[in-house]
């Protein structure tokens, strides 16, 4: 862990960072935000980051997949979050994310994530997502080919720290 300029974060090498904004739909009747609807904004931000982001990867497409040959997808394999602090609505309020690769494998490869209320805050949620890359064509896992791989160890850091 090391002291950056939103507290204490895991060692990563690069991160995306982006803000999504918070949603009337997000709140429950207690007046935060729904545990389903904070999975939806970690989901939203690990899609942003794997297929839409301009990230420079030199790929013909954006995201940090972009060179993942068509018929190629990232379905999730496992989840986990762990809730650190309650999230309240604020009208026009954005949370941040910040997402990275603690681990690549043959095959798959885990998304880790930090949701942030406020600029500078501790993470309200820290989670970790395996992502297997599945090839439609063949009906099984897609084996990450050199490039793939180098992309994605762009962002390698440590693992977010569940409890």
């Amino acid at each position: 862990m090391i002291e950056g300029r939103h507290g204490m974060m895991p060692c990563v090498s690069e991160a995306f960072e982006c803000e999504i904004q918070a949603r009337l739909r997000d709140v429950n009747l207690g007046g935060h935000v729904d545990n389903v609807e904070a999975i939806r904004i970690l989901d939203e931000a690990r899609i942003l980051f794997l297929r839409f982001a301009d990230l420079g990867t030199g790929a013909e497409r954006p995201g940090l997949l972009g060179g993942v040959p068509d018929g190629v997808a990232e379905l999730v394999g496992s989840q986990r979050v762990d809730y650190h602090a309650e999230m309240r609505f604020a009208a026009f309020q954005s949370f941040r994310l910040r997402l990275w690769v603690p681990r690549v494998g043959r095959s798959s490869f885990t998304v880790a994530s930090q949701l942030r209320v406020e600029e500078g805050g501790a993470p309200a949620i820290v989670a970790e997502t395996t992502c297997v890359l599945w090839d439609h064509t063949s009906q099984g896992s897609w084996t990450m080919d050199e490039p793939v791989r180098t992309t994605l160890e762009r962002y390698a850091g440590e693992p977010v720290g569940l409890r």
